[in-house]
């Protein structure tokens, strides 16, 4: 089923489900090991400004079948980018302000994306402004991280230029 919807093509992750008209249910592409502390940079856009995706941090798979994940989640689309939403874990933990994103958001085109999480500090950039930086004492201390392919429409998400830096002490 994973391979139905996500694809790497020129270096970058690219998730669509326009062939199938759209999903039924929220699907990730999760890693294998659980992370603590990092930092994670790339470029991310939604195909024609439509969709909705996100990447969960520190998260647990919940059901194999659909790849569905559980906890916080870093988001992109509609009025929620920049904001960090728990997916499946209590709803919104922090709404970005509106006045930011309105202002920084290429709506078309391929954006900035930083996410750092060190102890229950979470912080999220959006094309250089941050959107949310704040400590969350429900957010889990290790988990995987999953990029997300939303329910709903036919839709296609990009993620290119991936960094990620471990900041976890060996």
């Amino acid at each position: 089923m994973i391979k139905d919807y996500w694809s790497v093509k020129d270096g970058a992750i690219v998730g669509s489900s326009e062939a199938t008209g759209g999903l039924k249910f929220n699907t990730f592409l999760c890693s294998k090991k659980k992370y603590k502390d990092f930092e994670l940079k790339f470029q991310v856009r939604l195909k024609g400004g439509k969709g909705n995706s996100g990447v969960q941090i520190r998260s647990e798979l919940f059901d194999m079948k659909n790849f569905a994940v559980k906890g916080p989640q870093c988001e992109m689309g509609d009025i929620y980018w920049g904001s960090l939403y728990g997916e499946n874990f209590g709803g919104m933990m922090k709404q970005a302000p509106k006045e930011v994103v309105a202002k920084v958001l290429k709506k078309d085109d391929f954006n900035d994306y930083y996410i750092k999480a060190v102890g229950k500090k979470i912080t999220i950039k959006l094309n250089g402004e941050i959107t949310v930086d704040d400590e969350f004492p429900k957010a889990p201390d290790e988990g995987i991280i999953a990029w997300q392919m939303h329910s709903g429409g036919a839709m296609e998400v990009t993620f290119k230029n991936i960094e990620f830096k471990d900041l976890s002490a060996k």
